[in-house]
């Protein structure tokens, strides 16, 4: 079984839920979303993210550490939250992520993530 991580994007500023009916159904499908993927075993781990505005960026890669506050790509889309699945292969990772935006009623990558 390969691993893929489900990445649910968000544009920065626009609602992504008509009203607050329509965020706690998708609150509601993504719940049971969630539920289907443990109950088959194909759930690794999964959660949604705060705001891009409250991610700090840390780069080590000079002689001195730097730190900004804000996300790193400077971007309206962000990372809204993601999921980490098991999954035979790509078809079954890209029905799973068919079955998860349709929860959050968000787009969704999919990308395999590297063996060890």
């Amino acid at each position: 079984m390969t691993q893929y991580m489900l990445s649910v994007h968000t544009v920065e500023g626009v609602e992504n839920y008509m009203n607050e009916e329509a965020m706690q159904a998708a609150f509601k499908a993504v719940d049971e979303f969630n539920q289907e993927l443990q109950a088959v075993g194909a759930w690794v781990f999964g959660c949604g993210l705060h705001p891009a505005n409250t991610a700090t960026v840390v780069d080590g890669t000079k002689d001195e550490t730097l730190i900004t506050d804000g996300p790193f790509a400077e971007s309206k889309e962000q990372l809204g939250g993601f999921w980490v699945i098991e999954a035979a292969d790509l078809d079954a990772a890209l029905d799973w992520a068919a079955k998860g935006s349709k929860a959050c009623a968000q787009p969704v990558e999919v990308r395999p993530l590297q063996g060890e």
